[in-house]
């Protein structure tokens, strides 16, 4: 896809992006260009999603080396999602690449070989053969067509046409009503897993999760790097969302395949529950799946879109993203665009945060968690700038971000791979550093990057939430306002 305008070339430092939702956008054909991904970080993307499930290594590897300069260009940590592919089950091959199914017709799936017709095709995954049985539905080409199970044995699978129409090879299949035994990951998905962890990166999105099982084998496989998020696209996955939810790093709301196996109207009242119980455990969700879907082909969305991102926003979701509108879309950089323009406009009106703060987090019996409400409740009363947080590992940003305090919050952090995974958490402006060995060194580094990245100015509080001893992870036991000065500013600024 040729750009309509000459590269955007200059030097330019971003300030704070003035928001707290993050936007994650899908990379693609449209967009993984140096030149592209560049003005979809200047528009208001956070992090990057890789879609494994297409494209080559090598392609993906051009992408990621070109995300790492845009750090190093900008002085900002972006997050890079590796999305897996994940088993995803599809019919064989028709004689003549395609056939009609009738509606109320009979069709079969079986184990045979030979390539379909209007009556019959082959399904080339055994382990559904003897699984299904009677009144259970399977689902071809997102729902395109619906069979319910008459009978099934170990070789066919006898189903009634309850919505017919045109069947083509290798159509995707969903089986929404049985847990299905296979593993999460793919033998494409283990190589694709060892190229994401050799790339560094920072989040692995597990798909089509059944089972808090599931999470185990990916969890071994990355050795420690990365953070892990559950896309939860399967009715098996909501049934079990609490372990789910507390055996993974993140979660992602995958509403394509999940409005395929439910409902429609099913859907907006789970993403919401997905949505609460995961800022309830402090951890990030993600809203997903065609959320500026028109945008693929057209310069601006509908209404419905712009109140479905909004919506996101104002349930307090850590991050929205854009699928094929950025990937392979004619309007990537206009996506990114709108999506900052509706959440920006969101957070600026005057009952966000009391919409957002509807859902109560109360803290746990922790001292960390008693001073990140704290937090909350002291930027509610006095007027402050931001709360800098110092931390190593990310945790206790999680644990303000759960609160959803009123004013951004400035990360300070020694590890790179913290910040990186940061882009991703609500209201975090992560910044890699040096670590601090005082309280004389906290203070002022705090009120240092405060200025340096304009969280502040003369007069300004700021809330200094860290650990003693200094670097040692989970000890945060330490809050303390400071106050910038004049002097402060003015030696910032010379």
């Amino acid at each position: 896809m040729e750009n309509r305008q000459a590269p955007d070339k200059s030097p330019v430092k971003l300030d704070p992006r003035g928001r707290k939702v993050k936007i994650l956008a899908t990379t693609g054909p449209a967009s993984n260009s140096p030149e592209m991904l560049r003005r979809l970080f200047r528009a208001g993307v956070d992090a990057f999603r890789v879609n494994m499930s297409h494209g080559e290594h090598a392609q993906h590897a051009k992408t990621i080396a070109a995300i790492r300069k845009l750090e190093k260009e900008f002085h900002r940590p972006i997050a890079i999602f590796c999305d897996l592919q994940g088993p995803k089950l599809r019919v064989g091959k028709f004689k003549d690449g395609k056939a009609v199914i009738r509606h109320s017709g009979h069709f079969t799936l079986d184990r045979k070989e030979e390539p379909g017709d209007e009556t019959r095709v082959c399904l080339p995954h055994p382990e559904l053969f003897g699984l299904m049985e009677k009144g259970q539905r399977l689902l071809i080409n997102d729902g395109k067509i619906r069979l319910r199970v008459i009978e099934a044995s170990d070789d066919a699978i006898l189903c009634s046409a309850e919505v017919g129409g045109v069947i083509s090879d290798r159509k995707g299949v969903n089986v929404p009503d049985a847990e299905i035994p296979i593993p999460a990951l793919t033998a494409k998905d283990r190589k694709d897993l060892a190229f994401a962890v050799e790339q560094g990166a920072d989040w692995i999105g597990l798909s089509f999760v059944q089972r808090p099982e599931d999470l185990a084998e990916a969890r071994r496989l990355m050795g420690g790097y990365g953070a892990l998020c559950a896309k939860i696209e399967k009715p098996m996955a909501v049934r079990r969302l609490d372990e789910i939810i507390e055996l993974s790093d993140g979660i992602m709301v995958a509403r394509g395949d999940l409005g395929v196996e439910l409902d429609p109207e099913d859907v907006p009242p789970l993403q919401k529950t997905i949505v609460n119980k995961t800022r309830t455990a402090g951890k990030p969700v993600i809203v997903a799946t065609q959320m500026l879907e028109s945008m693929i082909e057209s310069p601006s969305p509908t209404r419905a879109e712009v109140s479905d991102v909004a919506n996101a926003v104002y349930d307090g979701a850590d991050a929205v993203m854009l699928s094929a509108e950025t990937a392979a879309g004619e309007w990537p950089e206009e996506a990114v665009t709108i999506m900052h323009r509706i959440a920006t406009k969101v957070e600026n009106d005057p009952d966000y945060m009391g919409r957002v703060r509807f859902l109560d987090t109360p803290p746990d019996p922790t001292t960390a968690d008693a001073l990140s409400h704290a937090c909350m409740t002291i930027a509610d009363t006095v007027k402050i700038g931001a709360v800098t947080v110092f931390t190593g590992s990310g945790s206790t940003a999680r644990r303000v971000a759960r609160e959803r305090p009123s004013v951004p919050m400035l990360v300070l952090t020694p590890s790179m791979r913290t910040a990186r995974r940061l882009a991703l958490l609500w209201g975090a402006h992560a910044v890699a550093t040096k670590d601090i060995g005082s309280f004389e060194e906290m203070i002022a580094k705090g009120k240092r990057m405060a200025l340096r990245h304009g969280f502040g100015e003369a007069g300004s509080k700021l809330i200094a939430l860290a650990g003693v001893p200094f670097g040692t992870p989970g000890s945060t036991n330490l809050l303390h306002i400071v106050t910038l000065s004049g002097n402060e500013l003015e030696k910032h600024r010379g």
